[in-house]
């Protein structure tokens, strides 16, 4: 165990795209930390079995349904944590969504839904959690997952990249307001992370593990917990006086000058 059992005792927390990837195991982190967790996400199925996992960790866990495109349901999520366990204290902006298309055979509707998922959801994760996240006796943590690419251009994602971009602008501005709110707002940006479907998806299924790779200094791919530690590190007491930061997990990637984005697939963009 990374952090003491005790590191997040007290503390209720909402993962958007709890059950699975980064998320889940963020979860699985601020379990271990000693955290009431409330996990959301569409599939409900999925959900059922990441709180089964969590509960057998021994952790307070419940699930909601939720859809982040849809502002009611992330405030009714909201309101089911603070109905649940009195309050809400962390918010982690998780869910997303990806896929690679050039800009140029890219639908509006692509455009759209990620930019949906991503951006427009992290703003109603962040609306509907203030009010909670102010009345937190530990002081209220809102992360939100960006992405090293964000701020470099992702050749193949670029519906992605732009939105996370204008998550990291969000989250600055957010820091600014709610600081006077005791609210410390980050972002983690994580760079490949091996055991998520992303990186099966983006780099693998394209033949592009190897040259990735090699843009990396560690040399290796990142673990979902690499990205739960960042976030349990911020959280909890050691990250009292950290706000406005975006907190990088890439093993060097993003100061690595071999690295050239997301090689496009040879087969018909997807829409």
């Amino acid at each position: 165990m990374t952090f003491t059992s005790d590191a997040l005792a007290g503390r209720v927390a909402l993962i958007t795209g709890g059950g699975s990837g980064i998320g889940f195991g963020i979860a699985k982190a601020f379990a271990a930390a000693g955290a009431k967790l409330v996990i959301a996400s569409r599939n409900e199925e999925r959900l059922e079995g990441a709180v089964a996992q969590l509960k057998d960790m021994g952790a307070e866990a419940m699930a909601v349904t939720c859809d982040v495109r849809d502002p009611e349901a992330v405030k009714a999520a909201v309101e089911a944590a603070v109905t649940a366990y009195g309050g809400l204290d962390i918010m982690i902006a998780n869910a997303a969504g990806n896929f690679v298309v050039s800009a140029a055979d890219m639908s509006t509707n692509a455009w759209k839904t990620v930019v949906d998922i991503d951006l427009n959801g992290t703003f109603y994760c962040a609306k509907a959690a203030y009010p909670a996240l102010k009345a937190s006796a530990h002081g209220g943590r809102f992360i939100a997952i960006s992405t090293t690419r964000a701020l470099e251009g992702w050749p193949g994602c670029a519906h992605a990249g732009a939105a996370k971009a204008g998550i990291m602008s969000l989250m600055r501005t957010l820091c600014g307001e709610w600081g006077k709110d005791g609210i410390r707002c980050n972002t983690i940006a994580p760079g490949a992370i091996g055991d998520t479907e992303g990186v099966k998806r983006i780099y693998e299924d394209s033949g592009r593990k190897e040259l990735e790779l090699s843009s990396i200094p560690l040399g290796t791919f990142g673990k979902t917990s690499d990205i739960a530690n960042a976030a349990v590190f911020l959280c909890s007491d050691a990250g009292q006086y950290i706000t406005g930061a975006d907190l990088v997990v890439d093993g060097g990637r993003n100061r690595s000058r071999s690295s050239t984005g997301v090689a496009l697939p040879k087969t018909e963009a997807a829409e």
